[in-house]
């Protein structure tokens, strides 16, 4: 698994000469402003909430007591869980419309690793990539919040909330290559094999997804390159990988 993870990482390496030698920065035109707005909105509806969430919270307490500690502790609470709610949020949101433009994408780097598209491939259109990626969001949105509460419940426990955090961090950066990788897989699987595919390899899908999720702590910048910058490289390991497989295949 961590060599797996690794791999994913280094998938990156020579992912912005790929986007300049094969000329493929126009194509993020309309996903990097469909990221900016997403980041946006959610931005200002999580700055208005984590109070309203914490003052929510601290109405618990009853007592006189310790109010003012506790108040600043549930808006802590309140703050964070704006916060993580709000990146699941924005990547499954993004990953899900930028489906269809992000497709084209990931088949010209296909072509231009293989000669062509040598491995056996689905021919899909807009409308059905784009269901395809809002389908595949509400699936993973649904199973990450299904796991988030949970570890963010840890998060009260001292020493705990330590590995709590890092599990957190995994776990989403586990879902964020998941919606990378299928921009490729869309092409030579159906949903469920796509979805058996990533579970054969989390490794990797986490490795490519720890760097979306770093990028998203750059300030501006980072909701701009991360499309980019992650399926690139998203698309050159998941062809290595399915090349892989169907030697296997063949075998």
């Amino acid at each position: 698994m961590v060599k797996d993870i690794f791999s994913g990482l280094k998938a990156y390496v020579g992912a912005f000469n790929l986007i300049s030698q094969l000329k493929l920065w126009k194509y993020f035109a309309i996903p990097i402003l469909i990221s900016v707005v997403t980041a946006s909105v959610i931005g200002i509806t999580s700055y208005g909430l984590s109070d309203n969430i914490g003052v929510f919270l601290a109405k618990i307490w009853i007592w006189d007591w310790g109010k003012d500690t506790v108040t600043t502790i549930t808006s802590f609470i309140g703050a964070l869980f704006v916060l993580v709610i709000g990146l699941i949020l924005y990547k499954h949101i993004v990953l899900a419309l930028s489906a269809p433009f992000m497709s084209p994408v990931s088949e010209k780097i296909e072509k231009h690793i293989n000669g062509d598209l040598k491995l056996q491939h689905r021919n899909t259109s807009f409308q059905e990539q784009l269901i395809r990626g809002i389908k595949l969001s509400v699936r993973n949105l649904g199973k990450e919040l299904f796991f988030t509460i949970p570890i963010l419940m840890l998060k009260l426990i001292p020493v705990v909330n330590i590995f709590s955090t890092i599990l957190l961090f995994l776990l989403q950066s586990y879902y964020a290559g998941f919606g990378n990788m299928d921009y490729t897989l869309e092409r030579h699987f159906n949903y469920k094999d796509s979805i058996h595919f990533v579970g054969k390899n989390k490794g990797f899908s986490i490795g490519n997804g720890i760097v979306f999720m770093l990028c998203l702590l750059i300030p501006v910048l980072g909701i701009i390159i991360v499309l980019p910058l992650s399926v690139t490289a998203a698309t050159v390991k998941t062809v290595e990988l399915l090349s892989k497989e169907n030697e296997r295949t063949v075998l």
